[in-house]
């Protein structure tokens, strides 16, 4: 079967490829173990050039590669530019600050000398999705390359040009041939490559049945994986909040990538006594949304990446609605060529349905009413999932709770959840474990080595 691109505005095929056969996955990997013996040889200092000549490339060619990743995914234009600046920001980092992460960490014992040794591991999967198909990949491989790790792509098959953008990109950066390699495969090759000894470790970003299977996969073969999976962020809005900044930040929260984040927002729980309020200005907010072309600045949703998503997305939302669940706004399908859902904000939402304890990966919000703080936290932690959260309070005790008491690998207060190179990004229970950016990120492949030399020795 062939890899193919989509145009998700027209449904219109862009492209096709013929993914790759055994041997020349083969090769690929044989390819991505000598590029390792060269890589790990290679100093930390030459390393963190060539992630600043990525940025350098990523920046230079920024419309370039935002314009691809519109095109075969549907992220509104401005949006796409930003995750291309995102990127470069990451290269950056990691080339300033990789060497201090990974220098060896001086012990004091009874021994002549002690220390820890942070060492790569080998070429490292990484299984991405196509949401944010250049930054997903970037905050694997900028810490991974840094490291002395080599990386082996399995992107999403809707964004395979995406894929061998990046691979150009850092090779043209000037890492060691083979160093990063994307390989077109449909999903029916992933388990042989977790299998294969020449692959040291997997990542992947996708949704908690992937990973799943992944894990098990790996576990099976002793490998080490980091798994960042769906979410289901509560954005709980309390009395004492500036309600208008709250429901301006919340919509944005909503429907960035047209709703199609692990980490968008996707309930909000507001107290009884501000919810009339930021009902009304949400609502009225959806509905100024512009909804359209991604290719047009102005658009600030565009289409779902595929008509697999549009329909997932429908049979939820129909699913809600029969339950009871009343549509404030939205609740359909847009007519018309492309993927298009309206955004959509249903309240009356029984929080047992099974829709409702979904990752919902559209412009869908789910609106619920809390009568007090602690019903607030009870609602938020009320999920299989914990990846971000949002709280909205203007009162110092009650954001020390909220910090203290929200089950999630990232809290906000009086902001919306967003991922930063400078902090670590991951989640707990169904939301996967393990850690992406900051010194976390670069710390998960690689060996931390013992090292002991005895007085006698010396």
């Amino acid at each position: 079967m062939a890899i193919s691109t989509l145009d998700p505005t027209t449904g219109q095929l862009i492209r096709s490829f013929v993914p790759l056969a055994a041997a020349e996955i083969d090769d690929r990997l044989t390819r991505s173990i000598a590029a390792f013996r060269a890589q790990r040889a290679v100093p930390i200092e030459v390393r963190a050039q060539c992630l600043r000549r990525a940025a350098a490339v990523l920046r230079d060619e920024q419309r370039r590669h935002a314009k691809l990743m519109t095109s075969e995914m549907g992220k509104p234009i401005a949006q796409s530019v930003a995750e291309i600046e995102k990127c470069a920001s990451a290269c950056d980092y990691y080339a300033d600050k990789a060497a201090g992460f990974l220098a060896d960490e001086r012990v004091s014992t009874d021994a002549a000398a002690s220390f820890i040794r942070y060492e790569p591991l080998g070429p490292v999967l990484a299984i991405m999705p196509w949401n944010f198909p250049f930054w997903q990949v970037f905050r694997f491989a900028a810490p991974a390359l840094a490291a002395g790790n080599c990386g082996l792509l399995k992107h999403a098959s809707n964004v395979p040009q995406c894929a061998l953008a990046i691979e150009d990109i850092l090779a043209r950066a000037g890492f060691a041939q083979g160093a990063f390699q994307a390989l077109l495969v449909g999903a029916a090759a992933v388990s042989g490559i977790i299998t294969d000894e020449r692959v040291r470790a997997v990542t992947l970003t996708g949704s908690d049945a992937a990973g799943r299977s992944v894990a098990a996969q790996a576990g099976k073969n002793v490998k080490k994986t980091v798994l960042e999976l769906g979410g289901s962020d509560p954005f709980v809005v309390l009395p004492s909040a500036d309600v208008s900044a709250a429901a301006a930040a919340a919509v944005t929260a909503r429907t960035i990538n047209n709703g199609q984040s692990c980490i968008a927002a996707k309930r909000f729980i507001v107290h009884d006594d501000v919810a009339q309020a930021f009902e009304r200005e949400f609502v009225q907010r959806f509905g100024e949304l512009v909804v359209g072309d991604p290719a047009d600045e102005r658009t600030d949703v565009g289409p779902l990446a595929t008509q697999a998503v549009l329909e997932t997305v429908a049979d939820q939302v129909d699913a809600l609605l029969a339950d009871g669940a009343k549509a404030l706004i939205g609740g359909k399908r847009m007519e018309g060529a492309g993927y298009f859902y309206s955004p959509t904000v249903l309240t009356n939402v029984r929080t047992d349905v099974a829709a409702a304890r979904e990752e919902i990966f559209g412009p869908v919000a789910l609106l619920h009413r809390a009568r007090s703080f602690d019903d607030a936290m009870r609602m938020a932690n009320d999920t299989p999932f914990g990846l971000g959260a949002s709280v909205w309070t203007r009162d110092p005790g009650e954001q020390t709770r909220a910090i203290d008491e929200l089950q999630a690998g990232a809290v906000f207060v009086n902001g919306m959840v967003r991922s930063d190179p400078r902090m670590p990004f991951g989640g707990i229970k169904q939301s996967g474990y393990g850690r992406e950016l900051a010194r976390q990120g670069i710390m998960e492949f690689v060996n931390a080595k013992t090292v002991w030399i005895d007085k006698d020795t010396t």
